[in-house]
């Protein structure tokens, strides 16, 4: 059994908005297109470097709303989304939540990257990527027994991501609950509204998500800043969010991850249970695995005033060994920072020294592991 609902763009159509699209225009919100929806990538008064550093220093709201949101009921769920998704889900338990992957069952390519919100045997909540949403619920579909529902609740949710150092403070202000463990939830009401506040982001930082019904996002949104006031806090774009989760070394969907790009070759294996007798993608997988991948994910740090950029050649000598997949100026190193998928077969090891044609003029670039800063998740 499925749910015919769908948050899916019909090609063509216009983008979508959050239910908090007023509240970024009158802050001087500068829109851009993430997967169907018009969202924000910076605000006046700051811009992507202020905003950086409220997350890093003090405390910054990022709405996500496009982010999608699946719901799996049923006898069974549980083991049905362990069966499908690459990480184990029998190592977490109800109110935690777990990293895992989306594969495609013939290539091992990766279709999303997802969180799943263990809720009991019988239900799994899900939060893929916008633009990728549709996919995973059409492979879900396909592929549950009847006794299951999937249900496509991609518009029905607003998320609010609050991150950084005073972000407890702030939900403390609200008394919502900020004592619970990193990658777990807890229930919570605040004016009336039932929410889900997850121990989840993606800074590295200290933050939580608040997963809000549609019709209360307005209220959530400004009872958050009345109470982060005394803490610094301030509205963040799209653009703040990616030059933190690069700082991290957090893959992208669409540039780290993507149908080409396997978790072998990503480094993202450790959200894979290799043990565990089925999921998508699972022999292409082991198979890789075992040969050791073409070409794998590493880090780099420029040694020069270079910026690494998304497709830019990286070069050992004169040969071209890779590419630049996410690459950005890191805000707390004052450097070029940058992810790329280098050649197996180049031989390249950490520390080496490698180069990168940003805009036809070569950058020295060192390999490294990422995060280039100290997490501070917990």
């Amino acid at each position: 059994m499925t749910d015919d609902s769908t948050g899916a763009t019909t090609p063509g159509a216009p983008p979508r908005r959050s239910p908090l699209h007023d509240r970024h225009t009158a802050l001087g919100a500068r829109f851009a297109a993430f997967g169907g929806w018009e969202m924000p990538l910076e605000y006046a008064g700051g811009g992507v470097l202020k905003e950086h550093a409220a997350v890093r220093e003090a405390v910054g709201v990022f709405d996500v709303s496009h982010l999608g949101k699946v719901r799996i009921t049923g006898p069974g769920a549980a083991d049905f989304v362990d069966a499908s998704l690459t990480n184990d889900l029998r190592r977490i338990g109800p109110g935690q939540a777990q990293y895992t992957l989306c594969c495609d069952a013939a290539t091992g390519g990766v279709v999303d990257d997802i969180i799943a919100y263990l809720h009991a045997d019988d239900h799994v909540f899900l939060v893929p990527n916008a633009a990728n949403t549709a996919e995973v619920v059409r492979r879900l579909r396909a592929a549950a027994p009847p006794a299951l529902t999937v249900t496509d609740e991609h518009l029905d949710h607003a998320v609010l991501a609050v991150q950084g150092p005073r972000s407890a403070d702030v939900l403390a202000a609200l008394d919502l609950p900020t004592g619970h463990d990193y990658m777990s939830f807890a229930p919570a009401t605040l004016g009336g509204a039932d929410l889900t506040v997850c121990r989840t982001g993606y800074t590295g930082e200290h933050g939580y998500e608040l997963v809000v019904p549609v019709g209360a996002a307005v209220a959530v949104w400004d009872a958050l800043f009345a109470a982060g006031a005394s803490y610094g806090i301030r509205a963040c774009g799209l653009g703040a969010r990616d030059t933190l989760r690069t700082e991290m070394g957090y893959p992208l969907h669409g540039q780290d991850l993507s149908p080409s790009i396997t978790p072998v070759q990503a480094r993202s294996g450790w959200a894979v249970g290799w043990d565990k007798p089925a999921f998508w993608g699972r022999d292409a997988l082991v198979a890789e695995k075992a040969a050791g991948p073409r070409r794998t994910l590493w880090g780099l740090l420029a040694l020069d005033r270079g910026i690494p950029r998304p497709h830019m050649a990286v070069y050992a000598g004169d040969t071209v060994v890779g590419e630049v997949t996410s690459g950005t100026f890191s805000p707390t190193r004052r450097v070029g920072i940058g992810l790329a998928l280098l050649d197996t077969a180049a031989g390249l090891a950490e520390g080496d020294t490698v180069e990168v044609d940003v805009r036809g003029r070569r950058s020295a670039m060192r390999m490294v592991r990422p995060p280039f800063v100290k997490p501070s998740v917990r």
